[in-house]
């Protein structure tokens, strides 16, 4: 045999994986710098933190909101010793960091500087990126502080900082992934985020040198979703690449094409997730996956994947481990990366994805007429609602099958679910240590120093200045979270996002008839209108849910007050109280659920309405549900339960048991 026969073949030229994430963090900053270190290294190429609530909202673990959400949903970061302790043994200068994070970003960003510096990185170098989009928190996510106004001029801050001192930062992630969880057909999809993309944009322009702004235009990256429909999904980003390439050449005039592609991460869909059969969300994430890397025009720069379980809790390390290794072996065992585009010239997927670029078109145009994103909040918040009740409805009817849920739903019990509920709890005693060392760390501080940042965060805001180099100087000084955001709080002042749900019954009552005469039957019995009264206690900004309740009963015949997110239980009570509810309706996807619901009953009975029925709904596990219903709750509602008609019959049954009015 020749030397030539024994010579191996060229292995062929393949392009370079995606960034490979998971979104985590949980407890305590040292637990989830643990975690993050494990997950390097099992071959994590990023890190994607996911902040607590009272972070992301701007409030301290002590604060009144702060009741039972700390460390629920992500890490708590209080302060620089928090930020310290979460990338320690971490180099900063060698990580692309993902943070998503909106009405602190500045915030967070200064913390994470300030952290590099003491490791003596260069921050010319750091890598990554904060979400930094507060126009889809108004219309999604709800972990907003103040009006749009003041919030795009800090996102622009961000932006002209970071252009300047840490280059290489993606200073926002325009946010497309929230407006699908809240129900945006792909052409909203397309449309709203693009339209939040222009309206920073046009923020930036006037904020920067005419030569440099192209560069910075080149630093806007964006962060998606991608469902179950995958080809759908795959077009969707092909469109969003045609769309985002023209609206740079056309509206910026940005000749270079670097700076006009399309950049950006993605986490697929949480929403579809199913509680019931909960094994089968693995098919499903992968599925979507392929829509995000099939195409080569198309494919993320990051890939972040939830984990099967995310329907029923907090998922373990292990789970999150299943779903980091199906990313690695798409990318690193099949041939995928070793091909061009599959797509190009294929006339089925160029007719769909011309047609989805024809739909956002329109629905920009709609949106510019009205004077753009920021002015067009409260339209494109009762779009995504009515489109949620639309998906939901197709569900009920079975036009949307949903495998294990409302089709093929007998099957074995999964072994994955094993003695601990097949998810990760987090210890109630974490609050309490958290506000420990927010104590120890206030304690130790030098207070002439605080107070001094604090006067300068003050003055920059007051004046107009750029928000971050008073931010990085109050990092370094050990102000806290809480306090930057109060300041924030103090000079621009708070807002309230619309619910989306308006008092007037829509147009979809199809189905309603037999549910609207008990809702007239029970009000007549009860002397006036059944009064349902929806609300979400403590931070937890996730409202699809609760709008879709409210939206629901408002449509069988029922009085409803729905005053939208983040309420404290004394609120809550006090509507009711003021309304005289027939039932009281919690909605709570933090994990926060036993504090909280402990709370407002407890508050219930202090104002005399023990006899109001309340009924619960969340991602909550059976055992935490015992827990309620022996707290007096009537009924605990969570993903299963996905009839909503079903969810009316009992509210009007329960009405009737209302002794108190």
């Amino acid at each position: 045999m020749s030397l030539a026969q024994n010579e191996r073949p060229e292995a062929p030229s393949r392009d370079r994986p995606w960034l490979i994430r998971t979104y985590a963090g949980h407890s305590t900053a040292s637990a989830s710098n643990a975690l993050y270190r494990a997950n390097l290294a099992k071959g994590q190429t990023g890190l994607s933190v996911a902040f607590d609530l009272p972070t992301q909202t701007g409030y301290d673990s002590d604060h009144v909101l702060a009741r039972g959400e700390v460390g629920k949903v992500g890490v708590p970061v209080g302060h620089l010793g928090d930020m310290r302790a979460l990338f320690d043994q971490i180099p900063l200068e060698q990580m692309n960091t993902s943070m998503t994070i909106n009405a602190t970003a500045p915030w967070l960003l200064s913390l994470y500087i300030a952290v590099a510096e003491e490791q003596g990185a260069d921050v010319s170098k750091l890598q990554g990126t904060v979400q930094n989009d507060l126009i889809k928190e108004y219309l999604s996510r709800g972990t907003y502080i103040c009006p749009p106004a003041p919030s795009l001029k800090m996102i622009a801050d961000v932006a002209e900082y970071c252009y300047t001192n840490v280059p290489k930062w993606n200073p926002m992630n325009v946010c497309s992934y929230h407006l699908q969880e809240a129900g945006a057909t792909p052409e909203q999809e397309l449309a709203f985020a693009l339209a939040t993309a222009q309206a920073v944009l046009d923020e930036l322009k006037p904020r920067v040198p005419a030569e440099d702004f192209p560069a910075l235009v080149g630093r806007i990256s964006f962060f998606v979703n991608a469902g179950i429909r995958f080809v759908t999904e795959m077009c969707k980003m092909r469109a969003f690449v045609d769309l985002w390439d023209e609206i740079c050449l056309t509206r910026y005039g940005i000749d270079n094409p670097k700076f006009r592609r399309f950049r950006y991460g993605v986490q697929v869909n949480s929403l579809g997730l199913t509680e019931q059969q909960p094994e089968n969300n693995v098919y499903r994430i992968l599925i979507e996956m392929l829509a995000v890397t099939l195409s080569k025009k198309a494919r993320a720069r990051a890939v972040q994947l939830p984990a099967w379980n995310e329907a029923l809790g907090l998922p373990r390390p292990w789970d999150q481990q299943w779903s980091m290794r199906m990313q690695q072996i798409l990318a690193y065992e099949t041939d995928l990366l070793e091909y061009g585009d599959l797509f190009d010239g294929n006339p089925v997927v160029d007719a769909k994805v011309e047609a989805l670029k024809d739909g956002a078109r329109a629905e920009l145009a709609t949106l510019e007429g009205m004077g753009g994103a920021v002015a067009s909040i409260e339209y494109m918040k009762s779009r995504l609602v009515d489109s949620n009740a639309e998906r939901l409805n197709r569900i009920e009817a079975g036009e949307t099958v949903v495998v294990g849920v409302n089709k093929w739903t007998d099957g074995e019990p999964s072994p994955l679910q094993t003695e601990d509920g097949g998810i990760m709890t987090v210890d109630p005693a974490v609050e309490a240590d958290q506000i420990a060392r927010l104590n120890a760390w206030r304690d130790a501080r030098d207070d002439a120093e605080v107070a001094a940042a604090l006067e300068g965060l003050r003055k920059a805001a007051r004046e107009g200045e750029n928000i971050m180099p008073a931010s990085i100087r109050a990092a370094r000084a050990g102000v806290t979270t809480g306090e930057w955001a109060e300041e924030m709080r103090k000079t621009y002042g708070t807002y309230r996002g619309p619910t989306g749900v308006s008092a007037s019954m829509s147009n979809k009552t199809e189905g309603l008839d037999d549910l609207r005469d008990a809702v007239n039957a029970v009000s007549d019995q009860l002397g006036r209108r059944l009064k349902f009264v929806v609300g979400k206690p403590g931070l937890d900004g996730h409202s699809n849910g609760a709008e879709q309740i409210a939206f629901r009963a408002r449509d069988c015949g029922m009085d409803i007050t729905y005053d939208g997110i983040r309420l404290t239980p004394q609120e809550l009570v006090s509507s009711a109280q003021r309304d005289s509810a027939h039932v009281i309706g919690l909605s709570i996807l933090s994990g926060s659920h036993l504090p909280l619901v402990k709370d407002t009953l407890a508050q219930l009975r202090d104002a005399g309405l023990e006899n109001v029925p309340v009924v619960v709904g969340g991602i909550i596990p059976e055992d935490d549900a015992n827990m309620l219903l022996d707290m007096g709750v009537a009924r605990v509602y969570t993903p299963k339960n996905f009839e909503l008609n079903s969810i009316m019959k009992d509210i009007v049954e329960l009405a009737k048991t209302n002794t108190s009015v």
